[in-house]
């Protein structure tokens, strides 16, 4: 194979900052409808939450680019203010069994309780369907669904794709951007970015 220079950075800067992906779920339509079950033995299903705003965090705990947000208490922050207006957060493990990330429902709990999670919700999905379905590549990647079903933003958490908890306060938080505008009544702008991160272990 032929490596352009273009090519050449394009692998230097994944190797250097993470997993870039783009997913194929598209913005505006109806989200895919999905049943899982969460780590107090729950069954959720996504028509549960028809009406409200529903956050989908795709999350592995051994991930040093989730670990920068939990760590620095970033995404819990951001859990407790979208879910006291009324949004549900789902936070998805879709590691497979035996994969960096994979939790049991005691060892999800345990996990939830020492970062002190927000999350409304979180699934277990061992089996990548739920993944699969979003087409979901890196942890964390983020979705946001309208309260009538449609998707109104895909992509990463914020606008810098590194490790390091000194960059968030400079950070522009996708998330929180997107939340505020489509409530406000405003095009969500962006509505999809390139996630980074590390690739979800199917």
């Amino acid at each position: 194979m032929i490596m352009t220079k273009r090519t050449i950075l394009l692998l230097g800067s994944i190797a250097l900052f993470g997993y870039s992906c783009w997913g194929t779920v598209k913005i505006g339509n109806p989200a895919p409808e999905f049943e899982g079950t969460d780590a107090n033995g729950d069954v959720v299903t996504l028509s549960d939450f028809r009406g409200k705003y529903v956050v989908l965090e795709w999350l592995n705990h051994g991930c040093p680019f989730v670990k920068k947000q939990y760590h620095s208490g970033n995404m819990q922050q951001l859990q407790q203010t979208l879910t006291s207006e009324g949004a549900v957060w789902l936070s998805v493990i879709s590691s497979a069994k035996g994969k960096q990330g994979y939790s049991s429902p005691l060892k999800a709990r345990e996990k939830a309780d020492e970062v002190d999670s927000h999350a409304t919700h979180i699934i277990l999905d061992a089996s990548g369907q739920i993944g699969r379905l979003y087409d979901a590549r890196c942890t964390p990647e983020m979705f946001i669904l309208a309260p009538d079903g449609s998707l109104i933003y895909q992509g990463a958490v914020d606008s810098i794709s590194s490790v390091r908890e000194s960059d968030l306060g400079r950070a522009e938080n996708y998330v929180l951007n997107a939340w505020n505008a489509h409530r406000n009544g405003e095009t969500v702008d962006p509505s999809s970015t390139p996630p980074y991160g590390c690739a979800v272990k199917y």
